[in-house]
């Protein structure tokens, strides 16, 4: 919280800047490089993309939804790294055992998985985001396996699958004395009334979505733009902040997706935001089968060999991609606001300071 409230302000410290031609001057302090601060992603966003562009396949790309429901994300709320991680591991293990089966796809997959923890009014909604390529390696790699155009894997299998191996991973966590329960969840400490508790989701239909597929890489590069480091709300969703409240735009996707607005103390709104918060050193965006790290950079020739159509004409080109990227980041322009000629030339270095202080005197 101190870091997004300090961040580009005097506090952190930064430099002076003079335009050459007009001699406009104006302060530039430094961001507080926080990943869940809205105003420091762009950077990192546009590097990730850059890393990202060479793994694009010419395929049809899709985009499945993996969502644990309300009675799981509850004790999520209080064991967030352990239950992500199972959120991770079984999504992933779901996606690469039915793609594996050749009742289904026979190929082994690649793909990434972006946690998200919010919906559209910043509540606790934990679900994860897949990207995957139309298709995979064969087990003997040495073919590639397309699926079928538009369609992916079932999602009823998906589903049954998921929700078993879920299960199984939180009842493990359980008996290791994992996961911890507070307030009205205390009496799940105990093994009957843990038990009970799972018992109806055994039975309950878990939601597993496929969206309409992407169609392209240059469409997934689009999308991985414009959600991969965003966390709980974007800046143009922020529509005001007056008398102790504030008002942000949002989707209400029970009643066909309709745009309200929402108003809430400020309080609770900073409250909603900072349960989006991840533990220390966890990892929101994994990559798993042949896009693992220990396998990505080995297996990238490969791909393109086994791709029948040539990879050069399909994929974006570099014009495409750059003018993608500037739509998607958010990168302060060198141009002089007030002439709109010259350019800014840094002239001075302005100090940090220990907050909540005042200011060094630099004049």
């Amino acid at each position: 919280m101190r870091a997004i409230e300090t961040c580009r302000t005097a506090v952190l410290g930064g430099h002076l800047e003079k335009c050459d031609r007009c001699d406009a001057t104006r302060h530039a302090y430094n961001s507080c490089r926080n990943r869940h601060c809205p105003k420091c992603q762009g950077s990192d966003r546009a590097k990730w993309l850059e890393n990202r562009k060479e793994e694009l396949l010419p395929v049809e790309y899709f985009h499945v939804v993996f969502t644990m429901p309300e009675q799981i994300a509850r004790i999520a709320f209080h064991n967030k790294e352990t239950v992500y991680n199972i959120l991770f591991k079984t999504a992933s293990e779901t996606l690469l055992t039915i793609a594996g089966d050749p009742k289904h796809l026979g190929a082994g997959l690649g793909f990434f998985a972006i946690l998200h923890t919010w919906g559209q009014n910043l509540l606790h909604h934990p679900h994860l985001h897949c990207v995957v390529p139309g298709g995979g390696l064969s087990p003997d790699h040495e073919r590639w396996i397309a699926c079928r155009p538009g369609f992916f894997l079932p999602v009823r299998v998906l589903s049954e699958l998921f929700r078993r191996l879920f299960l199984g991973a939180l009842e493990k966590a359980f008996q290791n004395g994992e996961l911890r329960f507070f307030g009205e969840l205390e009496p799940l400490a105990e093994a009957c009334a843990f038990t009970a508790f799972l018992a109806p989701l055994r039975g309950a239909e878990w939601v597993v979505y496929a969206r309409p597929p992407f169609g392209g890489p240059l469409q997934a590069l689009a999308y991985l733009g414009r959600y991969t480091h965003r966390v709980a709300i974007s800046n143009h969703r922020l529509l005001s902040c007056e008398g102790g409240k504030v008002s942000f735009q949002w989707k209400d996707y029970k009643h066909e997706s309709r745009q309200k607005v929402m108003t809430i103390e400020a309080d609770e709104f900073i409250r909603r935001f900072l349960i989006h918060t991840l533990p220390p050193g966890f990892q929101r965006i994994r990559h798993f089968g042949f896009m693992a790290n220990c396998h990505r950079k080995a297996k990238l020739e490969l791909r393109g060999k086994l791709l029948i159509a040539p990879i050069a004409g399909l994929l974006p080109q570099p014009a495409e991609c750059r003018q993608m990227l500037e739509s998607i980041t958010e990168t302060p322009g060198r141009c002089c606001p007030e002439c709109g000629i010259g350019t800014m030339v840094r002239i001075a270095v302005l100090p940090s300071y220990r907050w909540p202080a005042s200011p060094p005197d630099t004049s």
